[in-house]
C-alpha cells in the first residue's frame, strides 16, 4: 500500500494553514506545517497579555471573494446577537453550514462579530474623517486657502497627469493632486516605509489602493449622504476596499480563527509543529525532495516532501536552497527590503480625547499624521471587539511603529520603548501619562515586504523559482507581495486547486491581489 503524498508547508500563518486545511478537506495529501515561532497565525495572530488581547496590525475579515467569505463563516458563523448587523452576513453561511457546525461544535465563542469600521486621521492635533468627507467640519478644519489649493492641484492633476506612474508619489498625485497628497499621504506613508514616496514603486499603490482616488472617495460620500439604501450586505462589492464600512471579526481576535484552523488540521490527520525553523531545502532534478528544520534545542529533522509550500521570506528561502543559485539571483534576493513593526499596548483609564458628545472614541484605528512623533497609527482594541479587553471600564490601545531591525528604536529595552511611546502620545494630546496603568511591547520582524531596494528586478526571481516544479510560493512574505489576509488565503487555495487538478503552473498565483474580484470570476 502506497503512503499518502506529503505537502510540507513552511509557516503557520493564513496562507500556510489555509493550504493545510484545503488539502485535508479535498485530497489524500497529508500536510505537515512547520512554524519557526511558538505562535499560530503569523501576523494575523492574537497576542495575549494579562487577560487582554492585541491584534497586531488590525485585521478586518472582509473580502470581495465569496470563496474566502464562505470559508471564514463556515468555520466561525456570524453572530446575530452580539450586534445589530449579524443578520445581513448570514448569506455566507451556505449549504456546508452543517459541516461547519459539526466542526465548530456548540462553542458559542467561535463566532464572527459584524463590526462598524470607523477610522480617522489625527493631524494638526484634531481629527479628520477618513476617507476625507466634504462635511462642514472638514472644510472648517482645512480652511479656505488650503481647500482652494487642494481643489486647484486636483484639477491640475486631472488635466495634466504624470504620464509615467513610476513611483508611489506619481500614483498618489495623479489620484489626489499634489496638495492633498502632501497634506494627508506623504508624511504617513514615509513613516510606514522609512523612505521618500518617490523611492517606492507605484506597484504598491496598484495593489493596496488601486480603486481609491479623490473621485471615488467623493462619490462614496455623496452616495452615503443622499442614498436611502443602507449598506446591509457585508460584501459591499461595489465599494472600494479602502472605503468599506462593515467587516467581520472573530470574537477574540484574528488568532482565534487560525488557532482553530490549526486544531482542525491536527484533528483531520495533518501535523502542525511549532518551534521548527526551516534551514535547508534539498533539491534533486529541479524538485524539492526534502526539507531540513531545527528547533531551539539544536535538534534537526529531515522531512520528505512531495509538494512544498513556502511562506518564509524569499531572501531566506533562496539562501536555504542546496543548489548553486546564480549570482545575479542571489544579489536580487539579498537586496530585497523588509519593514519591521513594533506595537506598544497601553492599558489606560481614559483617553484625553473623546467624541463630540463626550463618549469614548469609536475608532477602530487612527492614522497619526503628526510629523513631530514617530508613532504611525493607533488602534483601540475595545472597538475591534469588546472581548479583547479584560476590564470593560478600561481602554486598551495599541501604538504602532514602523522601523527596521537595525534602528535604535527596535533595539531599545522594552521599558524604554514604553516610556518613549507614552511620552509621544501624551505630547500630541491623546492621553495623560498618569492615566496609563500597564504596557506591553510586541516586535514583529519582516512585517512588510518593501517595494524598493532590488524589487524592480523581482520578476527575475519569479522566473528562477518557477523552475522548481513542486515548490509553491504563497502568502505575503512568501511572494514578497503586500497581500491582505484574504489575498494570502487565495494564493494558497489556488495552489491547492492546481495540484489536485494535476496542474503545476504557478502563473495564476502571481495574478492574485488586485481589486474587484481578485480575478476570481475571470
Amino acid at each position: 500500500m502506497n503512503e499518502r503524498p506529503t505537502a510540507l508547508i513552511i509557516g503557520a500563518g493564513p496562507a500556510g494553514l489555509t493550504a493545510a486545511l484545503e488539502f485535508l478537506r479535498r485530497s489524500d495529501i497529508r500536510p505537515i506545517v512547520l512554524e519557526a515561532s511558538q505562535e499560530i497565525g503569523g501576523i494575523s495572530r492574537t497576542v495575549r497579555y494579562k487577560g487582554n488581547r492585541m491584534d497586531i496590525g488590525g485585521h478586518r475579515f472582509f473580502s470581495k471573494s465569496d470563496r474566502v467569505m464562505n470559508w471564514w463563516t463556515e468555520l466561525m458563523p456570524v453572530s446575530a446577537e452580539e450586534n445589530g448587523d449579524g443578520e445581513h452576513a448570514i448569506r455566507y453561511q451556505n449549504k456546508e453550514r452543517k459541516v461547519a457546525t459539526a466542526e465548530a461544535g456548540s462553542d458559542s465563542d467561535l463566532v464572527m462579530l459584524v463590526r462598524q469600521r470607523k477610522s480617522r486621521i489625527y493631524f494638526l492635533r484634531t481629527f479628520f474623517d477618513y476617507p476625507l468627507s466634504l462635511s462642514g467640519r472638514t472644510l472648517h478644519q482645512l480652511g479656505t486657502w488650503r481647500m482652494l489649493r487642494i481643489g486647484t492641484s486636483y484639477i491640475r492633476a486631472r488635466l495634466f497627469p504624470r504620464k509615467q506612474e513610476v513611483t508611489l508619489e506619481d500614483f498618489l498625485i495623479n489620484r489626489f493632486g499634489e496638495e492633498l497628497y502632501r497634506t494627508f499621504f506623504k508624511s504617513y506613508t514615509e513613516k510606514v516605509w522609512g523612505v521618500p514616496c518617490d523611492h517606492i514603486s507605484a506597484e504598491w499603490g496598484a495593489q493596496r489602493i488601486k480603486g481609491l482616488s479623490l473621485r471615488s472617495a467623493l462619490a462614496h460620500f455623496f452616495q452615503k449622504a443622499f442614498s436611502r439604501k443602507q449598506a446591509s450586505d457585508i460584501a459591499q462589492k461595489e465599494t472600494e476596499t479602502s472605503l468599506i464600512e462593515k467587516f467581520l471579526y472573530p470574537k477574540y481576535g484574528p488568532g482565534q480563527l487560525w488557532e482553530y484552523v490549526a486544531e482542525l488540521v491536527t484533528q483531520k490527520g495533518g501535523c502542525v509543529q511549532l518551534g521548527w525553523r526551516v534551514n535547508r531545502l534539498h533539491v534533486e532534478n529541479d524538485r524539492v525532495v526534502a526539507v531540513e528544520a531545527a528547533n531551539a534545542a539544536g535538534e534537526t529533522r529531515r522531512f520528505a516532501a512531495d509538494y512544498v509550500f513556502s511562506t518564509m521570506p524569499i531572501r531566506e528561502l533562496i539562501r536555504s536552497l542546496d543548489v548553486s543559485v546564480p549570482e545575479e539571483i542571489q544579489a536580487i534576493s539579498d537586496g530585497l527590503v523588509y519593514r519591521d513593526f513594533l506595537t506598544v499596548g497601553l492599558l489606560v483609564n481614559k483617553l484625553s480625547v473623546t467624541e463630540p458628545d463626550g463618549s469614548p472614541l469609536k475608532d477602530t484605528w487612527i492614522y497619526i499624521q503628526e510629523p513631530d512623533v514617530q508613532v504611525g497609527r493607533l488602534q483601540i482594541f475595545n472597538n475591534w471587539s469588546p472581548y479583547l479587553v479584560a476590564d470593560p471600564d478600561k481602554m486598551w490601545i495599541g501604538l504602532e511603529y514602523f522601523c527596521y531591525d537595525t534602528d535604535e528604536l527596535w533595539h531599545m529595552r522594552d521599558e524604554e520603548i514604553k516610556k518613549f511611546a507614552i511620552a509621544e502620545i501624551e505630547k500630541i494630546g491623546i492621553l495623560k501619562s498618569e492615566d496609563v496603568l500597564d504596557a506591553h511591547v510586541v516586535r514583529v520582524p519582516k512585517t512588510y515586504p518593501a517595494y524598493f531596494g532590488t524589487y524592480d528586478r523581482f520578476d527575475e526571481i519569479i522566473r528562477y523559482m518557477d523552475r522548481f516544479e513542486n515548490l509553491f510560493l504563497v502568502g505575503r512574505n512568501g511572494m514578497h507581495k503586500y497581500n491582505n489576509q484574504d489575498h494570502s488565503m487565495l494564493t494558497a487555495m489556488t495552489a491547492v486547486d492546481n495540484i489536485i487538478a494535476g496542474n503545476m503552473d504557478k502563473h495564476e498565483l502571481w495574478e492574485i491581489n488586485t481589486e474587484q474580484e481578485y480575478h476570481e470570476e475571470k
